[in-house]
């Protein structure tokens, strides 16, 4: 594609990178048959390619975002489907970010929407004022017409309070299984959400293991690049998160609980990486979230003590996988972003890596597997989450149109609530197709958006496989949302098809 910036345009950064892109594509509309809105609207502009030609046009003038330029560059759901598709190489994630950006920046919003998107970025990234937020919201539940719609919207994808807490064993406890000298996780009380941190201070160390007599402080100011390697386990940062450390707690303790029985020492860092803000085009707030987690990490990674940081919600992965170019201009973040960057692996990645042992008692049955797009599209990390639950005992089953987003997207269920209704309920019809007595997938947001109207559980793809090396069932599994038949039996094992 020719374009026409002129050299005092390109002295930005930003506008150089996305000019770069923009050359790159070839107009071959390969992107519209896998983008989730033209499918579904088969309007032109919310295509990749459509969104292209706008977001083009707007930096090359460089004026303000239009009204219809934000309306088709909030629809896109940033699934990345596109970038997958593309035969030319086209990176339609950092065009599409930038956008973003110049669109906060420059457009003026109707006033509902700026109170929306500025409450769930006062919210969401923070987790004690999230829990304290879905408390009142469930209190004010029968009175909900005086909340703002996106938090309406917001506690109709939740579950009931009561199916967050943590269901029984299925089996004798985990702890038989995990490496001499590693105690088992506790399980945190969903009511229980992690303190909330100032941005510029370092959170406290939050490990369910007794602390070793020497515990790394991480408290110099830069990357140690001559830290010498040591021998031992594998030591891996578990990242808490903000939404999920919420909602599923169960997640990561599942994650820690197989972590630890392939070998690992595991470490929990709370905080936020900035994902949900960074998708909202707030850069500055993305700065401040991940700044004192970057640092945090790589004073890690320096001092010798991390060698891998873990991710359960694939959508965060996604976004701390580019730290490196989000950062790269950044003059105190630039090179710990790149550090850390490097080391962020999903944690289907980490575990099909590690010497996890075969489980005693598997529970069977088939498992339908969904790949969360900042799963397949953004990290490209396919094989090993199918692979894993094969090897745990399930049969995975294939979804249709695999490809395409379950209109979860962040926020995006909250702000584009028809096109994302419309996504989910298509990608329902698929599962309900497979049989499968369960849904796996790596993403929380997908789980709840999936949840909120499926009578077959979804659970995520690390619950599953605990389950299997004797953990307790995923939440859900103990009774369908319908009131159907419970898909475990009396003895533990999974009914499935």
């Amino acid at each position: 594609m020719q374009t026409n910036f002129t050299a005092e345009q390109l002295k930005d950064a930003d506008v150089a990178a996305s000019e770069q892109i923009l050359r790159k594509c070839v107009h071959c509309g390969f992107c519209t048959a896998t983008c989730p809105t033209y499918v579904l609207l088969g309007d032109e502009l919310d295509s990749p390619r459509g969104r292209i030609y706008l977001i083009k046009d707007m930096l090359e003038h460089g004026r303000p975002a239009t009204e219809e330029v934000v309306r088709h560059v909030d629809r896109c759901l940033s699934c990345l489907a596109c970038m997958t598709t593309c035969p030319s190489g086209v990176h339609y994630q950092h065009l599409i970010d930038h956008a973003r950006v110049h669109v906060e920046k420059t457009y003026r919003r109707p006033w509902r929407e700026r109170i929306a998107r500025s409450a769930l970025a006062a919210v969401l990234p923070y987790p004690a004022r999230f829990a304290a937020a879905l408390t009142l919201g469930r209190l004010l539940a029968p009175a909900a017409g005086v909340l703002p719609a996106s938090f309406r919207r917001l506690l109709r994808l939740l579950p009931p309070a009561d199916r967050t807490a943590p269901a029984a064993r299925r089996v004798p406890p985990a702890e038989k299984n995990a490496p001499a000298g590693h105690a088992p996780p506790a399980e945190q009380s969903p009511g229980a959400a992690p303190a909330e941190q100032s941005p510029g201070a370092a959170p406290a160390e939050q490990s369910p293991r007794a602390a070793p007599a020497a515990r790394p402080a991480w408290s110099e100011p830069a990357v140690r690049k001559d830290a010498a390697p040591r021998s031992g386990p594998l030591r891996v940062a578990l990242l808490d998160g903000c939404v999920q450390s919420v909602l599923a707690p169960r997640i990561n303790a599942a994650a820690e609980r197989l972590l630890r029985r392939a070998g690992a020492d595991v470490v929990r860092v709370p905080g936020c990486c900035g994902a949900i803000v960074h998708h909202l085009g707030r850069d500055d707030r993305n700065r401040s979230l991940a700044q004192p987690l970057i640092s945090r990490l790589a004073r890690g990674i320096g001092a010798g003590d991390v060698d891998a940081i873990a991710v359960t919600a694939s959508g965060c992965g996604t976004h701390a996988k580019d730290y490196g170019f989000i950062f790269r201009t950044d003059p105190e973040l630039a090179g710990d972003a790149a550090v850390v960057s490097d080391r962020v692996r999903d944690i289907a990645e980490l575990l099909d890596e590690l010497d996890l042992p075969a489980p005693a008692e598997p529970p069977g049955g088939t498992v339908a597997y969904h790949s969360a797009c900042s799963m397949q599209h953004g990290q490209r990390v396919e094989r090993q989450p199918r692979e894993l639950l094969a090897r745990a005992g399930f049969e995975v089953a294939e979804i249709g149109e695999g490809h395409l987003c379950c209109g979860s997207a962040g926020t995006y269920n909250l702000l584009q609530p028809r096109i994302a209704e419309a996504l989910r309920e298509r990608k329902l019809a698929h599962v309900a197709r497979t049989g499968a007595g369960i849904v796996a997938t790596g993403n929380i947001g997908c789980m709840t958006q999936l949840a909120s109207a499926s009578d077959v559980p979804i659970a995520h793809t690390v619950e599953l496989i605990d389950w299997a090396h004797g953990g307790p069932p995923p939440a859900g599994l103990g009774a369908r949302a319908s009131g159907g038949a419970d898909p475990v039996s009396a003895d533990g094992r999974f009914r499935g098809r």
